[in-house]
């Protein structure tokens, strides 16, 4: 029973250690946030004020604004803890480096994608969205936004280290989240219409429990890698 606790407090410490730095550092946080909403407005000042055509592109507009704007804080997810010399100290913990890296994309998912997720269904009011849609808004961008989180991390243990490690990062990251993209978009747009969007939800589930799994232990080995 004591290799289990200790893992579990040492991802809890993981966790809050992370959410303080993010904290302390508020502006890297607020980034991607901005960018999303000011993608999601240029729509409909470049469109007109049409309802119905805002609401035509109103489901990939936010999913694709969503993409992005997590891209810009996954760089930063173990950039920090390899600069200052606190991922040597992870991997010297003697602690399942799998949990800890678990633990670490919670954290990131907190911070970034959870205010992203919960800022949602007020930027999809400027693009026509019903609040009858704001239901499959909020499960559509969460599922989706840990399942680029799980993504992203295994990306940037892989680029760590690298000097265009950013560039890098969105080439493999990118192609990895079309499917979260096409069924998560799908989702919004057929609530957007009257429609159950039952289906997209239960694939964008089972990709995130597919991701939650196998996401640690790669990320667990791309940074044993990216450290030698």
């Amino acid at each position: 029973m004591t290799a289990p606790t200790g893992a579990l407090a040492a991802a809890v410490l993981a966790f809050r250690r992370d959410l303080l730095l993010a904290m302390r550092h508020w502006g890297q946080v607020a980034q991607p946030l901005v960018f999303f909403v000011m993608v999601t407005t240029l729509f409909p000042l470049a469109l007109g004020p049409e309802l119905g055509q805002l609401r035509e592109i109103a489901a990939g507009t936010l999913w694709v604004a969503a993409l992005l704007a997590s891209l810009l804080g996954l760089e930063l997810l173990f950039r920090t803890d390899h600069a200052d010399g606190s991922l040597e100290q992870l991997l010297l913990s003697g602690q399942p480096l799998a949990v800890l890296a678990l633990a670490k994309g919670l954290a990131h998912w907190t911070v970034c994608g959870l205010p992203l997720v919960l800022l949602a269904p007020l930027v999809a009011v400027s693009l026509g969205v019903p609040i009858e849609a704001n239901g499959a808004i909020l499960l559509s961008l969460g599922l989706g936004t840990g399942i680029l989180s799980a993504l992203g991390a295994i990306g940037s243990a892989l680029t760590l280290g690298l000097r265009r490690g950013s560039l890098l990062l969105g080439l493999l990251v990118l192609p990895l989240a079309m499917p979260a993209l096409i069924f998560g978009a799908r989702a919004i747009d057929l609530a957007i219409h009257g429609d159950s969007a039952c289906g997209p939800l239960l694939l964008l589930s089972a990709m995130l429990v597919l991701c939650v799994t196998l996401a640690p232990p790669a990320v667990a080995a791309a940074l044993r890698i990216s450290s030698e």
